[in-house]
């Protein structure tokens, strides 16, 4: 039966097929399925993949990047005989990367390697090359003229397109591949920089001639950052380079130099780098990671069947035809292996079969339930992302079979009841537990996830956590950042001015509440009787505060009070390092001015302002002229009085002292309205009042504020600070750093293993959650001052804190300084469970403080003395002194010098800070100290907010660890205290949203794809509606996740249900029938005919919920040549494409890709592939123009400030694009390659009135005119700004009129 049927069928294959090559060869060679190919290539020349391999590797490890080297120098270099392709070399490159990886993070290192994302890189690298020969001038002109190694007209012509001069590579100078920059020279051979390196006066010479180095350069792990930098440019895989290497790196390990290596293959040596390292550099670059979209543009849908969908089709061979898809129920590759004799035929057939797409057109009804029965076709496939895949991005050729499927009502109810509760269509993504907004997701963002996500969980497996707590220590949301903390002033030192409760001219005003709840005008306040809104400034009675006077008069509804203070009272504190000494409370001038102004109160706001200095005359004269009238004895006598009494100088000073311990003290006056501290001008009291009003409104819906709350109580005593330090609050403007202490710990031999902490009495064998590492410079003041508060911090009792120390020197420390050094470790290691340690350790650093610091060291006591003085007041607490005698006399001077030398590497390699600054590390936060005092109080706050914040819910989940492969005696407080440093630091670190979705609330038995991966580190769960859009993009990264990542997976299927019909409304026809009809669009008419009702529906494109076909680019290993050594790259391939159908192209690319067609034979808006004649691929290549930096610009306490004009460029040519500041959120946009560039303000106005403010307001922030922006990916950047006006120019306007502008130059010109 089978045999006969076979035979049956062959006869009917080949009687069609001799009836359509019979009368359609002609017509076949016309209508053969066409193609469509498109490519976006890089602006820049193509980049070494070798050279690429490192960069991804440093991103792991900085060390990685070096051991990858000396891998490659020892085992691989120039062995190219068994590499005959780039295909056999890329494996090679990915054989020794992934050796280095752990086998989770090596899938990843693969695909990103493919990706070329490390490209842009290694083209910052090229520019900084070009920077370097520019510098130094070859004598002859093969590079002096014409760095690119250009003709004068092709140069001209570079400068005139792209202003940014990117994308050439560097020209060899001189036929070499390498050189050293060295700041005042450039060493093109090894014996030459020997010489150098023999010759110390040459070594150790003006430090302003050593080049700059930068965040992503790679400094050799041995190298000392106090030598001379020795930058070397070249490719791994030359002779240059490994000889430079060699000589570099042993004298890093002698400390001669800070080696910098910055990969770089200048133009002309790739002969010379080998056939695998010159692998990508040969060809042009084509970028992945972008969506290309051909919309069916006319309006009248008919339903096409093209499903043959071929996959790794390359522009070399656009002919190539995948014969394993089904065509219109025919799958021709088995039936040319039955009938080889007949393959001209029976592919003349196939070509008919293609081209003949159009079907009958579909009713109506046979759209209703197309989303359920796309979701039903995706869960019952064998692989369901690639289902989703195929459908969705080739959605008007399947529609036909998919509208025929019969549907399982299962699925169609779950969808229904999962809508219940997320609205149809909507479409989410979740990566560990953490939203990812879809419409802006793009590969390479995706990647950088991904891997964050894969790093954490290696690290936190490598510090024996079990793997089951590591996913659910990843799955963990942080809760977002509070940028809105409350100063508790409370005191007796506030007073108020008014009562709106209590006094009588605000009695006809009424009492409810709930009337802030009524619409008012824009910009008009409620008048309630209740004291919402407390208005209390601090502020030096010698200001002007007529706005109080103001605000008070008018009857404002608000409550204004006044914390006063004397700055120059703050400003002797400051000077003695926060301690109040007695000279600070000797009786002055400036006190007597207090405790008149505290005894006026605000009395003084009557006197007429005056611009000279307010002086004890003004104050008394004041004084009596306003209590003349009230006063029934003389006021001058009751002035002498108050002159003479003591209670009302030491309210003064306490008031002093209360502003001093708030933190409010530096910001000279300012408003707390509320406890929010905002400036002190009138709109800032406006705006203050209009940010607190939602808040209040909020609290009264709830019920949470009544007639009865005290509303000033409630906020403080719920999210109250007892100090104000904007460094450690950060107002969301400057971003807070935090590095990663389990990387550095685990990348072998690290300071963080020899620390022994400190920690508050009867408290040493508790576990700490949060632990302050104190980075002092010990040859400093500041350094020995921050210690001391880190000491009393402890002194004062904490029960969740510890403190370790790092000591550095910024200069050559003496052996007084080496001691102290030696004397905490000896201390902190023995002694650290003693009662009284800490006050050991705060008497001997206020001994080192006054005898070898505040004195010159001239005056300094001998050595000795130091020595004895440990002794001394180790026995007077209680502490043995035989460890310090038997350590301290024998201690040597050089191996503490390598102490500190050590740390100092490790605080700037590690956590990025500068020699001679001190900071604290907070769990992996890091706070460098300003120019303001910190005290032991601002230490609190950093334990209080980052335990709250970013602590408590890792040290829920560390302590119900089921420890299983550490040793019992391990298990001590001190490891459990250190995983949750580790781990909390490293968490802190991840770029990605804090906002969730309860996912688990929806239904997935029958309508979700659910991949269970338990030992997968990453989980995704995502709401997907297949026939969207994003849904086009999703099934393409999803299945990239799949197969690099291996996730668990729980994808939710959220279709639209019936398409276009709306609702169904029940009429009675002719009063007879009783009918249900489908509200539908007017193409839809109902003709009744013998009592049958026949629907007529002129179907067109707008009923489909997809209309285009959809192809996002992700690279493959066919991208590699497996014949020779050229990179092809990934190319979006559309096979069998209708040919009667006019087609429109359209990218989707990351948002910040500026892209524009390079090569496009054909109209790109109008495809009519009917008119291809004999050619079968339309190829269409776009160029990646530019990518977009953007950013934000805010003035201090005001808007933004419109039309300021930026420019940006390169050192040398400052200004090379340029852009204003727009009125909407301050946004503003230019256009950038990779590099390194300076943003400037721009010479004029912009320039003369404002400066770029860094840091926060504690006195120390930079004030600059320019900013140096790195862009080293194809993600671009986000800059925020933040300017501030110059002093005099405060009240100045940016934007002003022509008239104006000339009246001012006249001006200038006649004086």
């Amino acid at each position: 039966m089978e045999n006969r049927f076979r035979a049956r069928f062959g006869v009917l294959i080949l009687l069609a097929c001799s009836i359509y090559s019979g009368f359609t060869l002609v017509g076949a060679q016309n209508r053969r399925p066409k193609n469509v190919q498109v490519a976006v290539r890089a602006k820049w020349s193509g980049t070494p993949l070798l050279l690429e391999a490192g960069e991804l590797l440093s991103k792991e490890s900085k060390n990685l990047f070096w051991e990858f080297i000396d891998d490659w120098l020892l085992h691989v270099a120039k062995t190219d005989g068994d590499s005959h392709s780039a295909k056999d070399c890329v494996k090679k490159i990915l054989k020794h990367g992934s050796f280095l990886l752990s086998e989770p993070l090596a899938p990843l290192f693969e695909y990103s390697l493919s990706l070329r994302s490390a490209s842009p890189r290694l083209v910052l690298y090229r520019q900084l090359a070009e920077e370097s020969l520019s510098s130094f001038p070859l004598p002859d002109d093969s590079y002096s003229n014409n760095e690119r190694g250009l003709d004068a007209n092709e140069t001209a012509d570079v400068k005139k397109f792209d202003p940014l001069l990117v994308g050439v590579n560097p020209k060899s100078p001189g036929g070499k591949c390498c050189w050293v920059d060295t700041g005042g020279a450039l060493f093109f051979d090894v014996a030459d920089l020997l010489l150098w390196l023999q010759r110390p006066n040459e070594l150790s010479g003006d430090a302003s001639q050593q080049p700059e180095t930068y965040d992503f350069d790679h400094i050799h792990f041995d190298s000392n950052i106090m030598s001379p930098v020795a930058i070397l440019y070249g490719a791994l895989g030359t002779d240059c380079f490994s000889g430079f290497h060699v000589t570099l790196t042993q004298a890093a390990k002698e400390g001669k130099v800070n080696y910098v290596v910055r990969p770089v293959l200048p133009s002309g040596c790739e002969a010379e780098v080998g056939l695998c390292g010159a692998v990508g550099a040969r060809d042009s670059l084509n970028l992945g990671g972008f969506g290309v979209e051909l919309a069916l543009k006319n309006m009248e849908y008919k339903a096409m069947d093209d499903s043959a969908i071929k996959k790794g089709v390359t522009l070399e061979d656009p002919r190539t035809e995948d014969l394993n898809q089904e065509v219109r129920g025919f799958i021709f590759s088995k039936i040319l292996e039955r009938k080889p004799d007949l393959t001209s035929e029976i592919m003349a057939f196939r070509d008919y079969l293609l081209s003949s797409t159009i079907s009958d057109t579909l009713d109506v009804w046979e759209l209703k339930d197309l989303g359920h029965q796309t979701a039903q076709r995706i869960v019952q496939a064998s692989d369901p992302l690639q289902s989703m895949q195929e459908i969705n991005q080739n959605f008007p050729s399947v529609v036909s079979s998919l509208s025929r499927m019969k549907l399982n009502d299962s699925i169609k109810d779950e969808i229904i009841a999962n809508q219940k509760m997320i609205p149809p269509g909507k479409s989410l993504m979740a990566l560990n537990g953490a939203l990812i907004n879809i419409e802006d997701i793009d590969l390479y963002l995706l990647i950088d996830l991904v891997h964050q996500e894969l790093s954490l969980a290696d690290q936190f497996s490598k510090l024996k956590i079990p793997h089951s707590t590591v996913r659910k220590v990843l799955l963990t949301v942080t809760p977002p950042e509070l940028n809105m903390f409350r100063v508790d002033f409370r005191s007796a030192h506030v007073h108020y001015l008014n009562n709106l409760e209590e006094d009588a001219m605000y009695r006809r005003w009424r009492n409810n509440i709930n009337e802030i709840l009524v619409p008012v005008f824009p910009g008009q306040p409620h008048y309630i009787r209740k004291n919402l809104y407390h208005a209390v400034y601090v502020l030096d009675p010698a200001t002007s505060i007529d706005i109080i006077t103001s605000f008070y008069e008018n009857t404002f509804p608000m409550r204004f009070g006044v914390i006063l203070y004397s700055a120059q009272f703050i400003r002797k504190i400051e000077m003695s390092g926060g301690e109040l000494h007695s000279s600070a409370l000797e009786h002055d001038s400036e006190i007597e001015n207090d405790k008149s102004s505290l005894v006026n109160r605000l009395r003084t706001e009557s006197a007429e302002s005056t611009d000279e200095a307010v002086e004890m005359h003004h104050i008394e004269g004041a004084f009596v002229e306003t209590e003349l009238s009230k006063a029934k004895s003389s006021p001058q006598e009751i002035l002498l009085k108050l002159k003479k009494e003591q209670t009302f100088k030491e309210m003064s000073q306490e008031s002093s002292l209360s502003v001093f311990k708030l933190g409010v003290g530096t910001l000279q006056c300012c408003l707390l309205m509320n406890g929010l501290v905002f400036d002190s001008s009138e709109e800032a009291l406006i705006n203050a009042m209009s940010d607190e009003l939602p808040r209040i409104q909020e609290q009264v819906y709830y019920g949470h504020i009544n007639s009865r709350t005290d509303v000033l109580d409630k906020f403080l005593s719920e999210n109250g600070i007892s100090r104000y330090n904007p460094q450690i609050l950060a107002d969301g403007k400057v971003k807070r750093r935090f590095v990663s202490l389990a990387s550095s710990i685990l990348g072998g031999d690290s300071v963080l293993n020899e620390i022994n902490y400190l920690h508050s009495p009867e408290t040493v064998d508790d576990v700490k959650a949060v632990t302050h590492l104190l980075a002092v410079d010990v040859t400093s003041k500041k350094g020995i001052k921050l210690l001391r508060e880190g000491i009393h911090y402890l002194i004062g009792g904490t029960k969740g804190a510890r403190v370790g120390v790092l000591f550095s020197a910024s200069q050559i420390a003496d052996l007084p300084s080496l001691l102290l050094t030696r004397t905490f470790e000896i201390t902190a290691a023995s002694y650290s469970h003693k009662k009284k340690v800490l006050d050991f350790l705060d008497q001997l650093c206020s001994f080192y403080e006054h005898k070898y610091i505040l004195r010159s060291t001239t005056a300094a006591e001998s050595n000795q003395e130091f020595v004895d003085k440990v002794y001394e007041l180790a026995e007077a607490n209680e502490l043995f002194s035989k460890p310090y005698k038997s350590s301290l006399p024998e201690a040597s001077d050089l191996k503490l010098r390598e102490r500190l030398n050590k740390v100092s590497q490790f605080l700037y390699r590690q956590l990025g800070i500068p020699s001679g600054v001190n900071a604290i590390i907070t769990n992996g936060r890091v706070t460098p100290l300003g120019a303001s005092v910190f005290l032991s109080d601002d230490l609190h706050l950093l334990e209080s907010i980052e335990f709250k914040h970013r602590i408590k819910h890792i040290v829920e989940i560390i302590e119900e660890v089921n420890w299983q492969d550490v040793d019992p005696d391990m298990l001590t407080s001190k490891y459990i205290s250190d995983v949750i440093m580790f781990v909390s630091s490293s968490m802190a670190t991840r770029d990605r949203s804090t906002e969730s979705a309860r996912f688990e609330i929806l239904n997935a038995e029958y309508s979700a794809v659910v991949v269970n991966n338990e030992n997968s580190s990453i989980h995704i769960d995502a709401v997907v509606d297949p026939l969207s859009p994003p849904g086009q993009k999703l099934s393409s990264l999803l299945r990239v996740l799949a197969k690099y990542a291996h996730p668990s997976m729980r994808i939710v299927l959220n279709p639209l249900g019936s398409h276009n019909v709306e609702n169904i409304v029940s009429i009675t026809l002719f009063g007879v029938i009783g009918l249900e009809i489908f509200s539908l669009s007017d193409d839809v008419t109902a003709v009744c005919c013998d009592g049958r009702f026949k629907w007529k529906h002129s179907s067109s494109l707008g009923d489909l919920p997809l209309k285009n076909y959809y192809r996002y680019v992700v690279p493959t290993m066919d991208d590699f040549s497996s014949t020779d050594y050229t990179v092809n790259g990934p190319k979006a391939f559309f096979a069998n494409m209708p040919l009667s159908k006019t087609l429109t192209m359209n990218l989707d690319v990351p948002e910040p890709w500026l892209v524009e067609p390079v090569i496009a034979i054909h109209d790109l808006d109008n495809i009519f592939l009917e008119n291809l004649g004999d050619t079968r691929t339309l190829q269409a290549v776009f160029e990646l123009e530019a990518l977009v930096l953007t950013g934000h610009c805010a003035e201090k306490d005001h808007g933004p400030p419109r039309g300021l004009q930026l420019i940006l460029g390169t050192e040398n040519t400052p200004h090379l694009v340029d852009t204003i500041v727009m009125a909407n959120l301050g946004y503003w946009q230019m256009k950038v390659h990779p590099g390194v560039w300076h943003l400037q303000l721009a010479p004029g106005r912009s320039s003369e009135l404002y400066f770029f403010r860094d840091g926060v307001d504690d006195g120390s922030q930079e004030k600059s005119l320019s900013k140096r922006i790195a862009v080293n990916d194809l993600r671009g950047n986000v800059v925020h700004l933040e300017v501030v006006k110059k002093k005099g120019k405060e009240h100045e306007k940016l934007l002003i009129s022509s008239d104006v502008d000339n009246q001012s130059k006249d001006k200038r010109v006649s004086s």
